[in-house]
């Protein structure tokens, strides 16, 4: 039946009248909170009841945003979701303005005040951790002015991502190029993953040529809104009297700067593995130049064959069933019980992620079309909807929500163990070849692709706090040299590829994209853990699923016995990586498939 694959959003509020019910019981806790302006915190009683109306207030709103969020999403067309999702937005940024007093005037206590007040009113105990890394921010809590203040520039600052995607989606106008075949395709970003999957090496530096070839023309707009945004971090961080944006960005979850140093250090001194790939990825292609438009042609003939969704479900479940049954109990439900919006619709969404709010269940948009990287696209989410569901479950609504730092490790772990459990079940050899191919190319794009772009934004970042400026020969000069450092003599690194940062959305994000390198190594650590420890592996891994936010993301996944601060878990993702390659080297020969 269809609504089988529908979610099932209604159960969060029947009808919109219920939402709106529900905005207004927030809006009156927001403004009982304004009325308690100067009086936040003058008993420990009267901290309490300051607590238990904010709490009340943000569970409410995180879930009348996932709600509008999520309905808007599956139907983009839909005027009264939108409506909805405009008010959600707008209230949101209006109470996040009136209650801004809040920081500053509970700043004006102290930590040691705090646990004195714990003595005499034991309930506030709960929130301790939380307020603990409360005044650990105290240097960086500003005035009551400054606070307003930098919560109206926040709007400012957002929009150099603004400008950046009206200008890369909406104005920018893309070439066509032509296949061996005459047929004609844009070359823009919506088709750009199937483009360079073409087994005509001329389409694909066509293809190429003409999408960033298309941003070099606005190569001069594109570099000053990203200096504007970069600028814009540096200036938050200095206002809030951080050392650097780096270190404010990094505060903001306790993520000691060593981890990012670390990263980084780490793997500019273990890049050979990748260079020996995109050599070999050279030489199978079986070309006199490798351009970065080769790195997506499948190396080995991939299979034709769709999957059912009924398919997808059994493989998902047989691959994580190593979790426990409990686990799979879960997994089950949420293909029974509608959390899941799997096909693609007019004026749905694109892509794919996975939401939830408090005392609802965890939801997943889906665009599921049968093909093997959709079957891992469900298992990813699914990682997601768990580590969701054990938190909520086990946690208060203060401490129910993870760390983006945490979050990627859940969902790229269900990954490798589909990865495993496909490769331990099939004996055809192209199959077993597809698979490696795919793991490495995941390490590759997620690992050291995101590693190289965290390396860049640490370089412009450190050029603007010295004052310099960022100009497009700059920029491009940076990009050209990590990708030489990174992917080795076997690539052409060009002027095309150099303006390459101009594309990368998650730029306008500070410090962010390293999190996705950070969580495959932790999710490479913990399956290799699990493949040779058994069942202590799985209960560490198990116990981390139920802490969410109750500690800092390097304590939290060092419960699942993976040590962030070490280098290690980045060590061993290189070595998962450089055996996974001499696994495909010597499977390809005696498969005798030809590469295309």
């Amino acid at each position: 039946m269809e609504e089988m694959t529908r979610w099932s959003l209604r159960e969060m509020f029947p009808t919109d009248d219920d939402w709106k019910q529900t905005m207004e019981e927030a809006l009156k806790l927001a403004n009982a909170l304004a009325g308690r302006r100067g009086h936040l915190a003058e008993t420990p009683q009267g901290l309490l009841e300051t607590a238990r109306l904010y709490l009340d207030m943000e569970e409410k709103l995180y879930r009348l945003m996932v709600f509008a969020n999520s309905n808007f999403d599956q139907n983009m067309a839909d005027p009264e979701a939108k409506k909805l999702y405009e008010i959600a937005q707008n209230q949101a940024t209006s109470i996040g303005e009136k209650l801004s007093f809040m920081a500053p005037e509970l700043m004006e206590h102290s930590l040691e005040e705090f646990l004195q007040w714990c003595q005499e009113e034991p309930a506030l105990k709960q929130y301790e951790t939380y307020a603990r890394d409360f005044f650990d921010r105290k240097e960086h809590i500003l005035s009551d002015e400054m606070e307003t203040l930098l919560v109206r520039m926040n709007d400012m600052g957002e929009s150099f991502s603004k400008v950046f995607e009206d200008l890369t989606v909406n104005d920018m106008e893309f070439p066509l190029v032509y296949t061996l075949e005459g047929e004609e395709i844009r070359a823009n970003e919506a088709n750009y993953a199937a483009a360079l999957e073409n087994p005509d090496p001329a389409f694909r530096r066509d293809y190429y040529k003409g999408l960033l070839g298309t941003y070099q023309k606005h190569i001069n707009t594109l570099a000053s809104v990203h200096y504007g945004s970069v600028k814009n971090d540096c200036f938050t961080a200095k206002t809030r009297r951080y050392a650097s944006a780096r270190a404010a960005a990094l505060h903001a979850n306790h993520i000691p700067e060593e981890v990012y140093d670390n990263l980084l250090e780490t793997v500019r001194a273990n890049v050979e593995p990748l260079h020996e790939y995109v050599a070999f990825r050279k030489e199978r292609l079986g070309l006199n130049t490798l351009y970065f438009s080769d790195l997506f042609v499948p190396l080995v003939q991939e299979s034709a064959r769709k999957y059912t969704y009924e398919e997808a479900q059994q493989m998902v479940l047989q691959a994580t069933a190593v979790l426990g049954e409990d686990y799979t109990r879960l997994v089950q439900r949420a293909f029974d019980e509608r959390w899941i919006d799997v096909y693609p619709r007019e004026a749905k969404r694109t892509g794919a992620y996975s939401t939830g709010a408090y005392r609802c269940k965890p939801y997943v948009l889906l665009n599921f079309t049968g093909t093997l990287d959709d079957v891992f696209t469900l298992a990813h989410e699914l990682g997601h909807s768990m580590h969701t569901w054990f938190s909520n479950e086990a946690q208060p609504f203060l401490y129910a929500n993870y760390s983006i730092f945490c979050a990627e490790v859940a969902s790229t772990l269900n990954e490798q163990l589909l990865s495993r459990w496909l490769f331990d079940h099939t004996t055809d050899e192209n199959e077993k070849a597809l698979l490696l191919c795919k793991r490495l190319d995941d390490i590759r794009s997620t690992f050291y692709r995101q590693t190289m772009f965290a390396d860049f934004e640490n370089q412009t970042h450190q050029m603007v706090e010295k004052g310099e400026p960022l100009v497009p020969e700059t920029l491009c000069g940076i990009h050209r040299s990590l990708n030489e450092l990174y992917y080795g003599k076997a690539l052409v690194v060009d002027d095309y590829l150099s303006c390459e940062w101009a594309r990368i959305p998650h730029f306008y994000t500070a410090f962010y994209v390293y999190q996705y390198a950070t969580g495959i190594a932790a999710a490479t650590a913990i399956a290799n853990r699990i493949f040779t420890e058994g069942e202590k592996a799985v209960a560490d891994y198990r116990r981390f699923l139920t802490t969410g936010g109750s500690g800092h993301p390097i304590d939290l996944l060092r419960i699942a016995g993976v040590d962030m601060a070490s280098p290690k878990p980045v060590l061993d993702t290189i070595d998962t990586f450089r055996s996974t390659l001499q696994e495909l080297k010597a499977l390809l020969p005696a498969s005798g498939k030809k590469a295309r």
